[in-house]
């Protein structure tokens, strides 16, 4: 990356300085106490550091501290300048020229960093329970995490991405019991709802279950009447009702480009007998004492503000006796890391999970939680609240109204912490202000350049041919075996492309180890402007056929570094629009 390869030649040279005794009183130098940054005027060079903290031990002005460095640095055929306490940088043709010979080396493996200290993770995030359609809050953390799995990924990491099913709890019996009234309706018979607000919270009113109670009586063609239901159990209901749930979600994350290793389900951790199990090692270690008839768990003692009941006086558990029991799981499964990305509503949720990890014996520090705000809806400026607007209250309706990819784009575009507004009649909209439009046209646009190079081409008015500046085969060729030496002719003009481009190695680095994707979808904005900047400002199809080859080759690798950013997002990169 040129800002290691310049924090490497400044300290070489700042070590150099201090053994000739140029930096005025300083003796050594620790690496590694200077950052690079780039130039608020880019026009001084391409990045800057600042070495006025070095004048404490070399009691001497920043400007002479800076002056003596660049004197002991080997430029090549770089530029350095000094401004102040400022060392600035401005890389030669040669770095520039390596870096687009490294895009044709690596293609699909460009900014895929080397010798990472690479960790098996376990990412869980959605773990919706399957009682109902997802919410656009689900498709925001589905969007995210598969995006920030396919990141870690390319990163080195070992990645396995978990659902986690919350089919235990009373929600699925709601749920039966709700199917119960949706199926006696289908009967014909006259029963609707609680109207009673606390009555009809043991339910769930959505017509999302009318197609279950259909198919439920396709598949059960003995039952004419309400009567017949008499002897069908309630789990039966309820039993039906989930599976036919979890198929619809699982149908639409596959849609969605979401793939999981492994669908989770609690209550076969509590049929495993590991819920109990963990329960009585915090028991026998005395980390457990009764209150009230409950059991209580000394969360306190390992960083929590309060304890936390585990066992209630009538003996079920709750939530958190499964999320310990699902934790330790995965630690015992051999994951080095377990990073969760949970509702912003869960925050007080984070230290007493991490204070079980810590009572039962393990490193809390190996649980990242990453917590997610909400997703607003706008439209036409206004922002919608859920459930008014009927065609937008599931992420389903959102995937049908703007495409997956738009869906995604947007979802992602945001810091996780920060709320997204998600601008529906934007995200639609084929112009430039829409950031998914603008980032794959700027793709096709450079497929659209290639297909010009290679094919011939008929003027519309007169009808004559002008033969294809390059054969497939030639530019296939050019592609195969790239001659870095063709960028000399053009390296002027793409310089800013190139660096650019360059940035993709450094982002990656740095996003994949803040857990970040929204850092992804802003380069690629960035990256697709500097290359309608190029396009605009260049003609790449010329009378001159090396020159031609030159921005071609270019034009190759901005497509290719930008389709491996979008394939991090999963959002595809087309090949014409």
């Amino acid at each position: 990356m040129l800002r290691d390869y310049f924090i490497n030649k400044i300290e070489k040279a700042i070590e150099q300085a201090v053994a000739a005794n140029k930096l005025g009183q300083m003796t050594e130098y620790a690496k590694g106490t200077l950052s690079v940054e780039k130039p608020k005027n880019p026009e001084f060079g391409d990045f800057a550091v600042n070495v006025s903290s070095l004048a404490r031990s070399a009691k001497i002005a920043p400007p002479m501290i800076a002056n003596a460095i660049v004197e002991f640095v080997e430029k090549e055929d770089n530029e350095y300048s000094v401004i102040g306490g400022f060392i600035n940088f401005k890389a030669g043709n040669s770095l520039l020229i390596n870096l687009v010979d490294e895009i044709f080396t690596k293609n699909k493996d460009f900014g895929r960093p080397e010798n990472i200290e690479k960790e098996k993770i376990i990412l869980e995030y959605i773990s919706a329970n399957p009682t109902g359609p997802f919410h656009i809050g689900h498709g925001r953390w589905a969007a995210m995490g598969s995006a920030l799995a396919n990141l870690l990924k390319f990163y080195g990491h070992d990645v396995y991405q978990e659902f986690y099913i919350n089919d235990a709890g009373s929600q699925i019996q709601k749920l039966g019991r709700s199917l119960i009234i949706r199926v006696k309706q289908e009967l014909g018979e006259n029963i609707d709802f609680p109207e009673d607000e606390i009555e009809r919270k043991n339910y769930y009113p959505g017509d999302y279950l009318i197609p279950v109670a259909k198919q439920f009586l396709a598949v059960r063609p003995e039952i004419k009447s309400a009567a017949d239901l008499d002897n069908i159990d309630l789990q039966v209901y309820c039993d039906f009702a989930k599976d036919y749930e979890e198929k619809v979600q699982r149908d639409l994350l596959d849609n969605f480009r979401v793939s999981f290793d492994k669908f989770y389900s609690e209550l076969s951790l509590h049929n495993s007998g590991k819920v109990e199990e963990c329960v009585q090692k915090l028991r026998d270690s005395g980390k457990i004492y009764n209150n009230e008839g409950a059991e209580w768990f000394k969360s306190s003692d390992y960083g929590d503000d309060q304890d936390r009941v585990i066992k209630k006086a009538d003996g079920s558990n709750t939530y958190l006796t499964a999320d310990i029991a699902y934790h330790i799981d995965k630690l015992q499964r051999g994951f080095d890391r377990m990073i969760n990305i949970w509702g912003a509503d869960h925050h007080g949720y984070v230290a007493r999970v991490k204070a079980s990890i810590e009572a039962l014996g393990y490193n809390p520090d190996k649980l990242e939680v990453l917590l997610g705000q909400l997703v607003n809806l706008v439209i036409n400026g206004n922002e919608v609240r859920m459930g008014k607007r009927k065609n937008m209250v599931t992420l389903e309706d959102l995937i049908d109204e703007v495409g997956v990819d738009a869906t995604r784009f947007w979802m992602s575009m945001r810091n996780i912490d920060t709320t997204l507004d998600f601008d529906i009649e934007l995200a639609k909209t084929k112009s430039d202000e829409n950031p998914v439009f603008y980032v794959q046209y700027a793709h096709a646009r450079a497929c659209s350049i290639i297909r010009n190079a290679t094919n011939d081409r008929v003027d519309t008015e007169t009808g004559k041919t002008t033969p294809a500046v390059l054969s497939e085969s030639q530019f296939n060729d050019l592609i195969a075996n790239f001659d870095k030496n063709l960028m000399n002719l053009t390296i002027t003009d793409a310089r800013k492309l190139i660096l650019k481009l360059e940035e993709f190695k450094s982002l990656i680095v740095s996003s994949a180890q803040a857990r970040q994707v929204y850092t992804i979808c802003r380069y690629v904005q960035e990256l697709a402007a500097e290359f309608h900047s190029f396009y605009n400002s260049t003609r790449v199809i010329t009378d001159d056929v090396e020159l031609t080859k030159a921005r071609l080759s270019l034009v190759w690798a901005f497509k290719t570094v930008l389709a491996n950013a979008l394939d991090i997002l999963a959002v595809s990169a087309p090949e014409r629009m």
